[in-house]
């Protein structure tokens, strides 16, 4: 199983699943949904959060949430 937590910088995915329970409803409503496309823009210097781009909106999540969604690599 490959997660966000476990990107690259620079990498891209499709999203394919996500826990419901784990991911809060303002990432939901701001594209992260199953079917979308997602790059891994940057790290902060500890690693977390994650900066992303998914579709045209770029947003910064942490590591315990990025655990909780599943890609697929492109």
């Amino acid at each position: 199983m490959c997660t966000v937590a476990n990107m690259l910088v620079g990498e891209k995915g499709i999203i394919t699943d996500l826990s419901l329970e784990h991911i809060p409803l303002n990432l939901l409503e701001m594209g992260c949904l199953p079917g979308n496309e997602l790059e891994l823009v940057q790290l902060a210097p500890l690693k977390d959060p994650l900066y992303l781009k998914v579709d045209n909106t770029y947003l910064a999540i942490r590591k315990e949430t990025a655990i909780h969604i599943e890609i697929t690599k492109i």
